[in-house]
Order: structure tokens, then C-alpha cells, then sequence
């Protein structure tokens, strides 16, 4: 694998700094995620079936994934380039699609470099958190995923993200709402108390990502906010609802208490997989071999 391109725009001072940093908060929300701390779950709440044992490291490892998947998206859209070869594990699975965006507005290229960065950041913090136990990147698929994704949602019979500026955000909007509810879901999984405050951190981190790609397909308004929802609906129809509409006046996704929205890793995996029938799915979507790690397969 190619090594990946610096970031534009970002101070190489302030990366190392982020990086450092959370190398230092991975070795404290490693002690944590032993074998030790465990809970059986039950049916859809974890996708591995009644009675599993899931440790705190296996939730880390399913936002692993999850991350991944982010971090691919944007370092291919700023840079042409995804993660180095170090950020992937031994076994790391091919990424098929994805090529670096012409952007025509200064500002969305620069948001679009701090959310690549912030990806980044996040696959590191974990895998170092994980150490020996982080899953390596699976494969993932850009092209095939997009177009089925579209067909699905009513756009088109295919989408390319990496087209033009707009189609970036569309392609953003799939996936930033999805980090946001899996993280709260996550919430109630976690028992230790250091990995619930840094799952809680990176909800915060994505939950700004979500507000502010929002925003501009709210400003974009016209085809882009159509498509949007309609991306939004199948969201709601594969992972049980959970959506808020995006208009010209309103922006926050959340409940009727104003909270965001959560999901269980059961409806995380049906959206990801583009799987919105009900049964058992193991695979497919932008996971065409699935997940790595032990929560891989839904429960229903």
C-alpha cells in the first residue's frame, strides 16, 4: 500500500501532538479493555446471538471497524490516498473505489481535511488502545456500495461520492449519523468507566462531524437536500427509525427530549451491510467480507 499523502491544510506540529496525546489516553482506556470486563447480551443488541459474552474490547473493535470505513472515505477523498500501511493491521482487507475530490469551495475542502484528519486520529487512538487485540481494516467497497445505496434510497442506479463536491457531502451525509447513533448505542455496552468517557469523546467529535455536514447539505438545499432525506429514509427503514429530516430549519437529529438518537450494533450492521430485511446477514454493502472481530453477523 502507497503511503498516504500529508493532509493539506493541517499543521504536521498539531497532528503529532493530537497523535501523542492519544497515545497517552490509549494507554490509560487499554487497562480497561481486557477480557475481564464482560456481559451477556441478548438477541439483537450485539449481533452475535443470545447469551454471547462481549467484552468492552469487542465493542472498541466494532467502532474499529466503523472508523475505518470513516477514516478510508475522507483520506481518499482529500488526499486520493487512504491509511498508511502502519494504520491497518497485518491482515488488512483491499478498499475498492474512492479518488481524491476536485472541491470548488475552499471552506468544504478544509472541513473535509480536519474530518479526514479527525478519522485518522480515531483508527490510531483505538488500535492503540487495543494494542495486540485490534482487528486489521477490512475489506472495503466504495464503488459497488454506493450504487446500491442509491438504487435503494430512490437516487439513482449509481452514485459516485468522489464526482464533485456535493456528491462528497451526500456520500459524508451516509455515513456521519450512522457514527454518531452507533456511539450512544454503545453507551450501555461499555462497563468501564475509562472506555465509556472516550467512547463519549468520539460521539462528541462525531456528533460535530454530523452537525456540520448538516449544515451544508441544508445550505445546498434543492436535489441535494432531496436525496438526502431519501438517504435518511433508508437509513431509518434498514437500522429502525432513528432519523430526523434535514430542512432549511432544522438541523440536529434527536428525540422528542432533544437527545440523539442510538442504535444497537444489530441495526449498525443492517445499514452498513444494506441490509434492510430482516434475517441474519454476516456481510455485504461497503463490508462485502464483513467485519472483523467478533461482533460481525446481525440477529435478525
Amino acid at each position: 500500500m502507497s503511503r498516504q499523502k500529508d493532509l493539506p491544510g493541517r499543521s504536521v506540529s498539531r497532528r503529532n501532538f493530537l497523535v501523542g496525546a492519544g497515545g497517552v489516553a490509549a494507554m490509560t482506556i487499554a487497562a480497561g479493555c481486557g477480557g475481564s470486563s464482560s456481559h451477556s447480551t441478548t438477541g439483537g443488541g450485539t449481533g452475535t446471538g443470545t447469551g454471547s459474552s462481549i467484552t468492552d474490547a469487542d465493542i472498541l473493535n466494532f467502532a474499529l471497524n466503523l472508523e475505518y470505513l470513516e477514516a478510508e472515505f475522507y483520506l481518499r477523498a482529500v488526499t486520493g490516498s487512504g491509511l498508511q500501511s502502519s494504520d491497518v493491521g497485518s491482515s488488512a482487507g483491499t478498499v475498492t473505489g474512492g479518488m481524491q475530490v476536485a472541491f470548488k469551495t475552499p471552506a468544504i475542502q478544509q472541513y473535509a481535511t480536519e474530518i479526514a484528519s479527525d478519522e485518522q486520529l480515531h483508527v490510531q487512538f483505538l488500535r492503540k488502545a487495543l494494542a495486540s487485540a485490534a482487528v486489521s481494516r477490512p475489506a472495503i467497497d466504495f464503488t459497488d456500495a454506493f450504487n446500491a445505496a442509491a438504487s435503494a434510497a430512490g437516487i439513482g442506479s449509481s452514485f459516485n461520492p468522489f464526482a464533485d463536491e456535493d456528491s462528497f457531502l451526500l456520500g459524508a451525509f451516509v455515513f456521519e449519523d450512522v457514527g454518531v447513533t452507533a456511539y450512544h448505542g454503545a453507551a450501555s455496552l461499555l462497563t468501564d468507566k475509562t472506555n465509556l468517557a472516550a467512547a463519549a469523546g468520539i460521539l462528541g467529535t462525531e456528533a460535530y462531524h454530523a452537525g456540520e455536514i448538516r449544515t451544508l447539505i441544508a445550505q445546498l438545499g434543492g436535489a441535494s437536500l432531496t436525496a438526502a432525506n431519501q438517504i435518511s429514509n433508508l437509513r431509518a427503514s434498514a437500522g429502525g427509525g432513528n432519523e430526523t429530516m434535514v430542512s432549511s430549519t432544522s438541523i440536529v437529529a434527536a428525540d422528542s427530549n432533544s437527545i440523539s438518537y442510538d442504535r444497537t450494533t444489530d441495526q449498525v450492521l443492517h445499514i452498513v451491510y444494506l441490509s434492510p430485511s430482516a434475517g441474519v446477514v454476516s456481510k455485504g454493502g461497503f463490508f462485502p467480507n464483513g467485519l472483523n472481530g467478533k461482533i460481525t453477523a446481525t440477529a435478525s
